[in-house]
């Protein structure tokens, strides 16, 4: 069975990260317009996480990677994330540990940033095995009601 599905078309006033609804804790106001949606799995041997696993990880202080652009850094990230931009993930291989399972996100399961960063490390030799995808990203952190850090 082939099935065919549209999305919404995209807003020119398209935002990425969830927005507040002011006076009302706990509400948000999330836009579906934009990105591309991605796949669970990225590469065979890169596992997908959720945000239990991501708790568990921050919790026993391993790394997590926000691969998101530096522009929306001050909108927040995941608590003890380190930026390591998709745009400079080959430049930046150092600062990767294949030795050591590292959470990798971005935006959500529509933003690019983080499959290229996955693409750009497997390219370059690292193991499958050590990378960790959140696919939800900022967007299901915060619509969960995960803090975020400045």
């Amino acid at each position: 069975m082939t099935t065919s599905m549209t999305r919404i078309a995209r807003r020119p006033d398209a935002f990425m990260v969830p927005r507040a609804v002011e006076g009302s804790a706990g509400r948000f106001v999330v836009d579906a317009t934009w990105g591309t949606i991605f796949p669970m799995e990225l590469a065979p041997g890169v596992r997908t996480v959720g945000e239990l696993e991501v708790i568990r990880h921050i919790e026993r202080g391993l790394p997590l990677v926000d691969t998101r652009r530096p522009e929306y850094l001050p909108e927040g990230t995941l608590p003890a994330a380190v930026s390591i931009p998709h745009t400079e993930t080959t430049v930046r291989l150092d600062e990767f540990d294949p030795g050591v399972e590292t959470v990798v996100f971005c935006n959500g399961p529509q933003c690019a940033a983080t499959p290229d960063s996955i693409e750009q490390l497997l390219a370059a030799g690292y193991p499958a095995d050590a990378l960790l995808y959140y696919r939800g990203g900022i967007h299901d952190w915060v619509t969960l009601g995960l803090p975020l850090v400045a």
